[in-house]
């Protein structure tokens, strides 16, 4: 074998054992290593041939690479030979034949010079890259497959840069958005992406390129070239490098602008069955094929005392049991024999309906079934009506219980509802709301200095203004509570539209007129909420816009604000009452009035009403309407209720013992009625005190008599038995006052205020009034109308058969020792 290096003095492989130390490493290597002379002939090959090709080295020695390389081997290596046999180092990268075997290989060629730089042959050195090759076709390979799919997907697809620039996109999604690839490799996607939708994709994006998210999806709005929208769902994945690095991502673009008109269009005629069904005074109940309900609207709700959200997937013969009007026999449901027959089915004038809580109702109905556009059969509906003598008196009353009859808006009651169907068709069309809760400034001055009817007619009038303020039909006022009053606006661009509206409704207020000398200087101050950016449910909504009203209250009143999300979930004013309340509960400084209740045949004080009272520093500052709900909400009416019951009880029993024995009733919420163990605290107080129990009644709501079931009805059986008398506040404002009168224990039955209030105006209140006093006679319940302030109203009353009155004709609520002085001027007349 010839020397393949020059030694030179010093250098170790000069030695003999350092050349057989050289020529071992050359022969020992795996890669193909010779030496060709200047004419083309194999001076020297290594083992590794043998290795290769199962060739004898020795057998090429002396031989020409022509000779023994196969021609087309020899071909394509002779061009980078031929360099390096011209002094130049070349390369060659390629296949290798010899015989049947086949490599791809990576040569070097290197010109060997002598001492003199005359050149004396080349040096190769070829390494096996097959394995590396066959990789590197394969990833070429995938790159072109994912390159076509890439490129011809139906979808639209994209390439972005974290920076959020398109490295590349598909036919697709240019088609999609009419811009020519060069155009959108210059976009970023902001640049189409519609104003009201970054918010929530730059979270998304921020997410991804936090490491938060691996891959998001989601529904986004684009902007096209031509300006109009085109509704997309967007999925977005990741590309990361091998040391976590984000490279790029990949979202696929699915055009939905169809499905959205569609879905719209299903909306609006959902909305509209949903309106039509709840404005209707028929009941009408759905079902599945199973007969398993699936809705009632608000009437039938009434009529089986079952509400929309318990009676969802119940059998339909739990919820609507039927029976004969003659023999009192159970009839088979009319929708199961419309199944049966396939046809409609009528009950005319034969059917009496149970009520969930055992009361009877005489109604009509009939059953169809509903077909699906196969025909196949999906389900049922049933519609049915009252044929009862009461049932124009229900509906009045179910008015009366959505209404406020003081100003005719609607109330609290509708005012979730139509939040939440504002909301949602607010979400489908990419859009904000507005939630304005007005509070007018100082308005207990009003009814504390002027009286309760100019506060009426300040109310109507704001009203009326508000009103007078709305844009368009779809803007809708309720009055929420006392001088409160809100106004949703179901379609709002932005918070300037919002603060704009604000401003209007405060110069609308500011302009209230009053027939009153000197005229009345009406303020207002306003809370602002916005979805979905405050909150996306009716009452976080409603509740933080109080919160911002209260801040503007705090502020000076007589003005506007957003909320802000360091506004507390329970605004400043509600947080101080709550402090107030706990301090007063601690310090013994809650107070009880008295509001006298008179005979309404002689006008004598037969009783009294205990009415809570929260003084500071010997002054009012908050009223019942403020602090009893904040009570309720924090849990603390349990206490403050047990609180009002002994000292009540203890009131009473002092008058009795001075020979002044005198009835007082006390309310009960329904959070403390419906406490664990209200019975056993009544009873130990009645121990306590001494009190005749025949002295005390206990006024509850409605509510808090529907609430509990047969729990509440066996405890109220227990306070009776126990002499306790029971009585029932508000009474007309709910669905179902007419039929559970006879099944409750109830002495005495109060008239709302609202009904009190309009008997001598309005001639169909005066007749519901009427019809209820009545009514109550004959299943020999006293009837105490409340809020009575005037003679007229005293008089009808009186003559319609009323047992007892209060409000402010006969006495505004006073403190016991004001009471005393008056229950001694009747013992001396």
């Amino acid at each position: 074998m010839p020397k393949l290096t020059h030694p030179v003095e010093g250098d170790p492989l000069a030695s003999e054992a350092g050349q057989y130390l050289l020529a071992h490493v050359v022969q020992s290597v795996p890669a193909l290593m010779t030496y060709i002379d200047v004419n083309e002939r194999f001076l020297f090959a290594n083992e590794a041939h043998r290795r290769w090709f199962d060739i004898d080295p020795n057998q090429i020695t002396g031989r020409a690479v022509s000779e023994v390389l196969d021609p087309e081997s020899y071909l394509r290596v002779r061009a980078a030979l031929l360099q390096a046999l011209g002094g130049h180092a070349s390369s060659y990268e390629g296949q290798l034949f010899s015989c049947a075997l086949r490599r791809y290989v990576h040569g070097s060629f290197t010109p060997d010079r002598d001492g003199e730089g005359r050149l004396r042959g080349v040096l190769t050195v070829f390494t096996d890259i097959t394995e590396r090759h066959a990789l590197e076709e394969q990833l070429r390979e995938s790159e072109q497959r994912f390159s076509l799919a890439f490129q011809h997907a139906a979808v639209g697809m994209a390439m972005v840069l974290p920076d959020g620039r398109y490295q590349r996109v598909n036919a697709a999604l240019c088609n999609m958005l009419g811009f020519t690839e060069a155009q959108m490799r210059s976009m970023n996607w902001r640049d189409v992406t519609h104003p009201d939708d970054l918010p929530l994709s730059e979270a998304l994006s921020a997410q991804i390129l936090n490491g938060r998210r691996e891959a998001f999806q989601t529904e986004k709005r684009y902007i096209h070239r031509d300006g109009h929208f085109v509704h997309v769902q967007l999925s977005v994945s990741q590309v990361r490098s091998e040391n976590g690095q984000l490279n790029y991502l990949v979202s696929q673009v699915q055009d939905i602008t169809k499905r959205k008109h569609y879905e719209e269009a299903l909306f609006r005629e959902r909305q509209l069955a949903e309106v039509t069904l709840n404005s209707i005074g028929d009941a009408v109940i759905t079902t599945d094929i199973a007969l398993n309900i699936t809705s009632l609207n608000p009437i039938a709700e009434a009529m089986t005392g079952w509400s929309n959200a318990d009676a969802k997937g119940c059998a339909l013969d739990d919820v609507f049991r039927l029976r004969d009007i003659g023999n009192r026999q159970l009839l088979d449901n009319p929708l199961r024999q419309a199944m049966r027959r396939n046809a409609i089915v009528d009950f005319s004038g034969r059917a009496i309906l149970l009520h969930r809580n055992g009361f009877e109702t005489p109604i009509e109905t009939s059953a169809a079934l509903i077909h699906d556009h196969t025909g196949s059969v999906t389900g049922g509906v049933l519609v049915c009506h009252d044929i009862s003598e009461n049932r124009t008196l229900a509906l009045k009353m179910i008015q009366l219980a959505q209404h406020d009859t003081l100003t005719g808006l609607p109330n609290r009651s509708l005012l979730y509802a139509r939040i939440e169907q504002a909301t949602t068709m607010a979400t489908q069309r990419h859009r904000q709301c507005a939630v304005l809760y007005i509070d007018l400034d100082h308005f207990r001055r009003v009814n504390d200095t002027l009286g309760h009817g100019v506060g009426d007619q300040v109310l109507q009038a704001v009203a009326q203004q508000i009103r007078s303020a709305l844009r368009d039909s779809e803007d809708m006022a309720f009055r929420y509570n006392g001088d409160e009053f809100v106004v949703l606006l179901p379609r709002v661009d932005d918070a300037d539209e919002a603060a704009s509206f604000a401003r209007k409704l405060l110069d609308a207020c500011a302009l209230t007129q009053v027939s009153h000398t000197p005229p009345l200087e009406i303020r207002a101050s306003i809370g602002i909420s916005l979805f979905p950016r405050d909150g996306t449910e009716p009452d976080a909504l409603v509740r933080t816009a109080d919160a911002a009203m209260y801040e503007v209250k705090t502020q000076g009143r007589h003005g506007y604000c957003f909320y802000a999300p360091e506004m507390s979930q329970r605004s400043a004013a509600s947080q101080r009452i709550e402090n107030v309340l706990r301090h007063a509960l601690a310090h013994n400084e809650l107070t009880l009035q008295y509001q006298p209740k008179v005979d309404a045949k002689h006008g004598q004080i037969v009783g009294a009403e205990a009415l809570l009272r929260l003084y500071v520093n010997g002054e009012e500052v908050f009223t019942p309407d403020q602090f009893i709900p904040v009570a309720e909400d924090t849990g603390l009416i349990v206490s403050i209720g047990t609180w009002a019951l002994r000292e009540a009880c203890l009131q009473a029993r002092t008058w009795q013992r001075e020979g002044l024995p005198m009835s007082i009733s006390v309310n009960v919420s329904p959070l403390q009625f419906q406490y664990a163990g209200f019975y056993e605290r009544l009873d130990s107080i009645l121990n306590e005190t001494g009190l005749d129990p025949g002295l005390l009644e206990l006024e509850l709501t409605e509510r808090t008599m529907m609430s509990g079931g047969d729990g509440t009805i066996r405890l109220l059986r227990r306070i009776r038995q126990r002499g306790v008398r029971l009585s029932l506040d508000d009474f007309g404002t709910g669905y179902n006052s007419l039929s559970y009168l006879k099944h409750f224990p109830v002495d005495a039955l109060k008239i709302d205020r609202a009904f009190v209030r309009d008997i001598t105006q309005d001639a169909e209140t005066a007749a519901i009034t009427s019809a209820i006093i009545a009514m109550a006679r004959s299943l020999n319940k006293d009837v105490i109308a409340e809020g009575v302030e005037t003679e007229m109203q005293s008089r009808f009353l009186r003559e319609a058969g009323c047992s007892h009155m209060q409000g402010f004709l006969f006495g505004a609520p006073m403190k016991p020792e004001k009471f005393e002085e008056r229950l001694a001027i009747r013992q001396l007349t």
